[in-house]
């Protein structure tokens, strides 16, 4: 839904940094509407501006038009403190200014939220961040895109994107260019504009181990190592997953409240039932098993074997995910399997 033109006060806030900057953007030209921004529009960005320099601004009666749209960037840098002149100003706004504060470089300060719900509107840029929730939010990024994507582009898109949601518009502008709005683009159409497969979420690469699923597993593992995480991270990741699967094994947890409460996890029980499902198929051996193969990678990661990182996590992935039943695959993209499809070193320990 669009935000009111008429407000003195708007913040846009959310972790991705393209899809905040568009929606800046989206704002920007709906509070200008036909007046020229080089006369209406006054945009301070960067580290150099002070909490002052966007109260006088603000406070600054328009010179053409009957209205100013000031935009004051990255106010999330700006202590509880430092804010005191600009929630003094909310409290009496300008009405012929439009203040539009943008988050980033750092926590957002609690006042200021506050006092943007009381007098403004918030819009928050980003995509949710559970799987389920981003899928809805990408069916209505699509369904309002310029083009038509059949059923298997749509899939075809949300799988490659991942995480990286932040590359869609860019992504769309594209399709829009190449096919023409209004166009329906299939899922060969899309293939070639798609580029590198996107980031995936930890749980998206631990959901395939529990599954036995060691393709997608390895998938997920390339995807989150081309992203940019750390193998450390990463391992962390799974030493803390099966961490919770060891510490539910054989605890007598009756339901996934009582598992929650044994973790001492609050709010949704959601990742407590995951880990005593999995530690209910499992069993002792396999998750003892699991513990003993992370320590070793661990060793590796650190220098005991001369493997190179991304090695080392391919082999744990692929033996993680042997651990409990095996999930029923018809190969790889490439036909054949990635645990093997190159030649290796020998493990110091068997399999």
């Amino acid at each position: 839904m669009a935000a009111p033109k008429d407000l003195p006060v708007y913040l846009v806030r959310g972790d991705d940094p393209v899809l905040t900057g568009d929606a800046v953007r989206d704002l920007v030209a709906a509070l200008v509407g036909d007046d020229d921004p080089a006369f209406v529009v006054e945009d301070l960005a960067g580290d150099d501006y002070e909490i002052a320099t966007v109260v006088d601004a603000a406070q600054t009666p328009p010179f053409f038009g009957g209205r100013r749209v000031v935009v004051a960037r990255s106010v999330g840098r700006f202590s509880a403190q430092d804010v005191a002149p600009l929630l003094g100003y909310l409290a009496d706004p300008l009405s012929t200014t439009a203040l539009v504060l943008v988050g980033g470089g750092g926590q957002i300060s609690r006042g200021v939220l506050d006092a943007v719900k009381k007098t403004g509107h918030v819009i928050d840029a980003g995509a949710p961040s559970s799987a389920k929730a981003r899928q809805s939010w990408l069916a209505a990024q699509l369904k309002a895109s310029p083009i038509d994507l059949d059923a298997k582009a749509g899939a075809l898109l949300a799988d490659h994107l991942g995480e990286d949601v932040g590359r869609l518009p860019a992504l769309l502008e594209l399709l829009t260019a190449a096919y023409g709005e209004g166009a329906k683009v299939s899922g060969d159409e899309l293939q070639p504009f798609l580029g590198e497969a996107g980031g995936v979420a930890p749980w998206d690469l631990t959901d395939a181990i529990d599954r036995g699923d060691t393709v997608a597993a390895l998938e997920n593992l390339h995807r989150l190592l081309g992203s940019g995480r750390h193998s450390l991270v990463i391992l962390a990741s799974l030493h803390n997953h099966y961490t919770r699967i060891l510490r539910l094994e054989g605890s007598g947890a009756a339901d996934e409240k009582a598992a929650a409460e044994m973790l001492g996890i609050t709010g949704s029980t959601f990742p407590a039932r995951k880990a005593l499902s999995q530690a209910r198929k499992l069993g002792h051996e396999p998750v003892k098993r699991a513990i003993t193969l992370l320590a070793e990678a661990d060793l590796a990661l650190k220098g005991a074997i001369e493997w190179p990182d991304g090695l080392v996590l391919e082999v744990l992935v692929a033996r993680l995910s042997r651990l409990g039943p095996r999930a029923t695959t018809t190969g790889t993209r490439s036909g054949s399997s990635p645990a093997v499809s190159r030649s290796r070193p020998r493990s110091p320990r068997g399999s």
